[in-house]
């Protein structure tokens, strides 16, 4: 038999006989089983620890067991509340049924009837949890499938994202358009303990500042022209759950000012409102903007720079993760080729070179923009590079410029070196039209270090 963590229930009654029949009932079950002799002890107990299940009577002095059925709620939804009592009514069983009780029973009960509703409750506990827990793995695979990546760059970024995606702390991705700063933040989310709660991105580039201040916190009826009715802003919808700022550069000064309140506050009003709206949300900003070169300008507060850069996730280009590129237009290439019933497609040696060969301004965006096109006018089997040549919106990289100083917040040596080596190796071949001994020469290298170097970098294709 599969073994399980021992249940915990807690028993609520003040009468002793009843207390000690079902704490024995239980123990000899199998359960951990907690007793209280009133409802205060019984809140006391719950805000302390957590249970699986609670047995609460109805009628007792004091605090009574519908204040304790609604702790046990507030302090864990998941909890299971069985409701007792000798004295029953209509009245009594639907409003405890409304505040969450799983059953309600009347005294005197059968010790074998009570014994089944615990084990069905608590087997309906577990098959909600493992469903929900079933639905979160789902998710996270969902959201990890979606970004492809296997260059030391990338695997740093999705260590960091399981690393911090249980953190209560705020995220600041970074990265030029493109890189895929909200497929992170949607990794971030649907790994944490949130993921069963919303996730909405608002691009703040997109709206002006008036409408974005409605869509952030809402706005109530006549509030301004066009505002026919009350309006819940993303922060009251994403309420337990996650927040993606996106392009948060792009905002005002006085919209800045609005979300440092709400990062520090964790309240917000709506336009035209007078009353404070508390949340509970998890804050991820995104930009392809220099923050700190916007704090220094005056263009972008400091305090909620500070605020939103409390884990700095930075996303590299496809330029410097060029290995990436082949995996990444498979991936597109079988995706769009699903969409369109053009299964047989696939890109020939030449293409995939030209792929890699070019530096990708628009880069992860602009590779499956290009991808897309290719599918949806091939006309053969095949993807050519002169398919592919069509499509490019910039001719083939030349070697870029390297700092020839170190950067203040230092730089990935590593990855520059093998940037610049695999440049260097693509120019040499296309100069050479793809001749490797000529390639090899233009290098000052031998046929065999050069071969081993097309290997380290996966380049394929030329001739010998």
């Amino acid at each position: 038999m599969e073994s399980r963590t021992v249940e915990k229930i807690l028993i609520v009654d003040d009468e002793r006989s009843m207390r000690d029949v079902l704490s024995i009932m239980l123990k000899r079950a199998g359960y951990e089983v907690a007793v209280a002799a009133d409802g205060d002890e019984a809140i006391e107990q719950i805000s302390k620890e957590p249970f699986d299940l609670v047995i609460t009577d109805l009628k007792m002095p004091k605090v009574g067991g519908l204040e304790v059925l609604k702790a046990a709620k507030k302090a864990s939804s998941e909890t299971v509340v069985l409701v007792i009592t000798a004295f029953a009514s209509t009245e009594s069983a639907v409003e405890a049924m409304k505040c969450g009780a799983y059953d309600y029973l009347t005294k005197p009960f059968q010790v074998d009837e009570v014994q089944l509703i615990i084990r069905n409750a608590l087997e309906k506990r577990r098959l909600s949890t493992e469903n929900m827990l079933l639905k979160r793995e789902m998710a996270s695979q969902a959201s990890f499938a979606q970004i492809v990546g296997q260059s030391e760059a990338m695997q740093k970024v999705f260590e960091m994202v399981r690393k911090v995606a249980d953190s209560k702390s705020n995220v600041l991705i970074c990265g030029e358009s493109g890189t895929g700063k909200e497929l992170i933040a949607r990794a971030i989310h649907y790994n944490s303990s949130r993921s069963r709660m919303p996730f909405v991105a608002v691009n703040c580039s997109a709206l002006p500042e008036p409408l974005l201040e409605s869509e952030l916190f809402g706005h109530m009826k006549g509030s301004f022209t066009g505002a026919v009715a009350h309006k819940a802003g993303i922060f009251e919808v994403a309420d337990g759950g996650t927040i993606l700022l996106d392009e948060i550069g792009e905002t005002s000064p006085a919209t800045q000012v609005k979300l440092l309140r709400v990062i520090q506050e964790r309240e917000f009003r709506r336009v035209g409102g007078t009353r404070d709206v508390k949340v509970d949300v998890r804050i991820i900003a995104a930009t392809n903007k220099d923050l700190e070169k916007a704090v220094a300008e005056g263009t972008f507060r400091e305090d909620l720079y500070y605020r939103l850069d409390v884990i700095p996730i930075q996303l590299p280009p496809l330029r410097l993760r060029s290995g990436d590129i082949p995996l990444l237009a498979q991936h597109f290439l079988e995706r769009f080729a699903r969409g369109s019933g053009k299964t047989a497609l696939a890109l020939t040696p030449e293409a995939m070179q030209l792929l890699v060969a070019h530096e990708w301004r628009g880069n992860v965006r602009e590779l499956e923009n290009l991808i897309e096109r290719a599918v949806a006018f091939a006309s053969s089997p095949q993807i050519t590079e002169e398919d592919i040549r069509g499509w490019l919106h910039r001719p083939v990289a030349t070697v870029q410029a390297y700092p020839t100083d170190l950067p203040a917040d230092g730089l990935d040596l590593e990855v520059l070196i093998s940037t610049l080596e695999k440049d260097l190796l693509l120019k040499a071949l296309e100069r050479a039209k793809w001749v490797k001994k000529k390639a090899a020469r233009l290098l000052h290298l031998n046929t065999r270090s050069f071969r081993y170097r097309l290997d380290k970098y996966a380049i394929k294709g030329g001739r010998d």
